[in-house]
C-alpha cells in the first residue's frame, strides 16, 4: 500500500497545522487513548496519566514528533521508523492492535481539533497514512 501523489499532499497539509500544536495534540490523543481502551495503560505502568501531566505531554511530543519523521520521509516511511519499529517489537513488546487504537484517536483528535479541515477525503488519506505508519511499526513482529 502506498500513498497517493494526492494523499501525500493532504497529509502533509495536515501535518503544517498539526504539527504547531504537536504537545497539545499528542498529549490529547494519549488521553483519549488511555481512557477508551483502558488495556493500554499496562505499557505505562511509571507514568503519571493524569490528564495533562508531564509526563504524558512529554510522550504525546515524542509520539507527534515519529509521525512528524514519518511524513518527512513519506516516500521511505520504513527508513524513517526503523528504530521505532525495534525498539516496540523487541524491547518494549507493545501489543500491535495498539497501534491501530493509537491511530483512531488521533484521527478523532484531529477532526475535534480541525473540524473545518478534516473533509472525508483527509480524513481518508490520513487513515491510509496511519494504517502504512501501524503496518510499518508492526513489521519487525513477523
Amino acid at each position: 500500500m502506498s500513498l497517493t501523489k494526492s494523499e501525500r499532499a493532504i497529509v502533509t497539509s495536515i501535518w503544517d497545522k498539526m504539527s504547531v500544536q504537536a504537545d497539545a495534540i499528542g498529549t490529547e490523543t494519549l488521553e483519549r487513548l488511555f481512557s477508551s481502551y483502558l488495556q493500554t495503560k499496562t505499557y505505562f505502568p511509571h507514568f503519571d496519566l493524569h490528564p495533562g501531566s508531564p509526563q504524558l505531554r512529554a510522550h504525546g511530543l515524542k509520539v507527534v514528533a515519529a509521525l512528524g519523521d514519518a511524513v518527512k520521509s513519506i516516500d521511505n516511511i520504513p527508513g524513517a521508523l526503523a528504530r521505532l519499529s525495534e525498539l516496540h517489537a523487541y524491547i518494549l513488546r507493545v501489543d500491535p492492535v495498539n497501534f491501530k487504537l493509537l491511530s483512531h484517536c488521533l484521527l478523532v483528535t484531529l477532526a475535534a481539533r480541525f473540524p473545518a479541515d478534516f473533509t472525508a477525503e483527509v480524513h481518508a488519506a490520513w487513515d491510509k497514512f496511519l494504517s502504512i505508519v501501524s503496518s510499518v511499526l508492526t513489521e519487525k513482529y513477523r
